[in-house]
């Protein structure tokens, strides 16, 4: 008997899927933002729309970087979904995220003030960077944001 997928494996398995959609050369971020089991919003690492595409731009090395060596032209996954979200009038207050990287500490800011109630993660965000702690996970969990490691299987579902 085939089992259903959960959902945290439906969006997590879309929000993978998202990353691909970057344009940055060092690393592909997606994102998925639910509330009550439906999709409000989506977004993956990238320059604002209408800007440039660092792949096309700057083919070899990326963009230019920022003083702690992080893109300085994209915005993060997490930053596009909460916007195109507001943008389109899409409640976000109690909202769920989805990311493939644990949110840095300005995204973690913004998911805060933003009223998101939990965020689900794959991939830590301090060991892609060399960091001995996932300070935007911290400052989530100290404001009461329910912050959960992805723990089901991606390849599970593949042959439904």
């Amino acid at each position: 008997m085939n089992k259903r997928p959960d959902f945290d494996d439906i969006y997590m398995e879309l929000a993978v899927n998202l990353g691909k959609r970057s344009h940055c050369i060092k690393r592909h971020v997606g994102a998925v933002l639910t509330k009550h089991t439906r999709i409000i919003s989506i977004g993956y690492n990238g320059p604002p729309e209408n800007t440039h595409n660092c792949d096309e731009e700057w083919p070899e090395e990326g963009c230019p970087r920022d003083s702690k060596g992080s893109c300085s032209l994209a915005l993060h996954a997490e930053e596009n979904a909460i916007l195109f979200a507001v943008k389109n009038g899409s409640e976000v207050k109690g909202a769920t995220m989805y990311v493939t990287l644990s949110p840095c500490i300005s995204c973690a800011r913004l998911m805060y003030a933003s009223g998101i109630k939990k965020v689900i993660y794959l991939n830590s965000y301090a060991a892609y960077k060399g960091l001995d702690l996932d300070e935007g996970n911290a400052f989530l969990e100290k404001f009461g944001v329910e912050v959960q490691k992805y723990q089901g299987d991606l390849g599970l579902f593949q042959n439904l």
